[in-house]
C-alpha cells in the first residue's frame, strides 16, 4: 500500500520540520575536559604558578637563588614528545633545577616528569601548595 501526500500537506510538513532544531547527541564529558577548556596560553601563569613565582622572587631577594624563569625550557623525551617545566631555577650554589607547579596531578604529567628526571642530569621537583599548613610541599623525582 502506498501513501501519498498532497503538495499542500508535503509543504506543511516541510515547513514545520525545517525550522526545528535537531539536538546534537550528548557527548560524555571527561574530568580532564574542564581543565582543557580553562587552559591558559603558553607563557601565561595561572594563580598557583604566580604565587610560586612570588615565592621564588622572595628567595631571590634573600640570596637563596640567583635566577628563575617561567616556561623557558623544553626537554625532549622522545620523537614528538617534550616536557616543559613551569620554572627553571638556578640556586645560589650554581645548581640548576626544574620545578613543576601543580594543583592536581594527572597521570600523564607524572609520567613525563619521571621520564625527564631519568633522562636528564638535573633535579626535577614537583611543587604543590599545602592549604592545611600554608606552605609549599616539594617532591623530588
Amino acid at each position: 500500500m502506498t501513501l501519498r501526500w498532497s503538495e499542500e500537506r508535503l509543504n506543511e510538513h516541510l515547513n514545520t520540520h525545517q525550522n526545528r532544531r535537531i539536538a546534537s547527541p550528548s557527548t560524555t564529558k571527561h574530568k580532564s575536559d574542564a581543565r582543557v577548556l580553562g587552559r591558559l596560553k603558553q607563557g601565561v601563569m595561572n594563580k598557583t604558578e604566580q604565587k610560586y613565582a612570588d615565592h621564588l622572587e622572595s628567595l631571590k631577594s634573600v640570596g637563596e637563588i640567583q635566577y628563575f624563569a617561567f616556561d623557558s625550557m623544553k626537554f625532549r623525551l622522545a620523537d614528538k614528545t617534550f616536557y616543559s617545566p613551569d620554572f627553571i631555577v638556578l640556586r645560589s650554589t650554581g645548581e640548576l633545577e626544574a620545578h613543576e607547579v601543580k594543583g592536581h596531578w594527572e597521570d600523564d604529567a607524572r609520567v613525563k616528569i619521571k621520564v625527564a628526571a631519568r633522562m636528564h642530569p638535573i633535579p626535577f621537583i614537583a611543587v604543590k601548595w599545602n592549604e592545611k599548613y600554608n606552605c609549599w610541599d616539594y617532591e623530588n623525582f
